[in-house]
């Protein structure tokens, strides 16, 4: 079958692999029918050293249950399913508590040859009956491209919001443009928020998080941003921060525009050996939470606002590719040139 592999930095390829197979007999095999290119494979894509044999990418995807090893009872073959960038049980202490990213048994999409990565047309799928979700709709659905963002970004800006402690009435700000950051909006209003500020400079994503529901548009960086931000929430700063990035800028930031008692929620996966924030914070009454979304949990609430069209996810997708040009997708979001890119198998 054919699947990406990244080797080095910038080094991506589309090659021939093993097949996926049933390994254990919890697992599932899926055809990937949609797959995408995630913010996050860009820090692989800016420092991953010379590995060898290559890391197989990708951790987004919904597909079709090709197969299903013997003791899979929850999911079967022909399902039309969503599959969740990490994998998890569904049965230890931490599932049951709906933080599946942290599941005992669990771990993440991406990482290993023995596991693989859906940017390929087949991946297997360990733990199936706790990582699948099976959709009520044919994978030819008109809404395919926002069911695959229940995988993750549609997810993982929810995580951000609710770990930011977003509610009615609430000012929020999200600090990043990226497809998190956008779904991070979408969020935000679907709680509530009285105002969102996006913090982002890019015309086009700056239309679509206005198209979500953003308020108000600040595109400045640094103290600049904090300034703006300050002044527009009325002097005090937001009672939610939604930090969609990851790198340190980022962090410091949503720390300053935090008003005081104000939440957190950081869902950026983080490249900054530390930041010199725990003063603020501290005297702040500053909370900080999130981490890597449980997006599994959030499946079955989010699935009804997508299917009835009261959130449109599927819109940061601006850029469709097939499989052997995954290459010139990642080299596409890299230059900033497409938000998001999905990839048709």
């Amino acid at each position: 079958m054919r699947a990406t592999k990244m080797y080095r930095a910038g080094d991506v390829r589309v090659e021939n692999v093993p097949d996926a197979t049933i390994k254990q007999p919890t697992d599932a095999l899926v055809r990937v029918t949609r797959a995408c290119i995630c913010g996050s494979d860009l820090w692989p894509y800016h420092d991953l050293p010379p590995t060898e044999g290559g890391r197989p990418m990708g951790h987004e995807a919904i597909g079709v249950v090709e197969a299903v090893g013997a003791d899979v009872r929850k999911v079967k073959k022909g399902d039309f399913v969503v599959m969740p960038f990490a994998y998890s049980d569904g049965t230890c202490d931490l599932c049951h508590e709906g933080l599946q990213t942290a599941c005992v048994h669990g771990g993440f999409f991406g990482f290993s040859d023995d596991v693989g990565g859906a940017q390929a047309e087949a991946i297997r799928i360990p733990l199936a009956d706790g990582t699948l979700y099976t959709l009520p709709v044919r994978e030819d659905h008109a809404l395919a491209a926002s069911l695959l963002t229940l995988s993750d970004v549609m997810g993982t800006g929810h995580h951000a919001a609710l770990t930011a402690k977003v509610g009615r009435g609430k000012k929020a700000a999200v600090v990043g443009d990226g497809a998190v950051g956008l779904c991070g909006v979408i969020a935000a209003k679907r709680l509530g928020a009285e105002q969102i500020i996006i913090l982002g400079r890019q015309p086009a994503r700056i239309e679509l998080a206005k198209a979500f529901g953003a308020t108000d548009v600040v595109t400045e960086r640094g103290p600049n941003a904090v300034e703006r931000v300050r002044k527009l929430s009325g002097g005090l700063g937001v009672h939610s921060v939604l930090e969609c990035v990851g790198n340190e800028q980022a962090i410091l930031t949503a720390v300053e525009i935090a008003r005081a008692g104000g939440a957190i929620g950081r869902v950026g996966v983080p490249h900054y050996p530390g930041i010199n924030a725990w003063e603020p914070t501290f005297y702040k009454n500053i909370t900080i939470s999130g981490g890597p979304a449980p997006t599994r949990a959030y499946i079955q609430e989010l699935l009804p606002d997508v299917l009835e069209g009261r959130i449109e996810p599927g819109r940061v997708f601006d850029q469709t590719i097939g499989l052997d040009s995954v290459p010139d997708g990642y080299r596409a979001m890299d230059q900033r040139k497409a938000i998001k890119v999905m990839v048709k198998p």
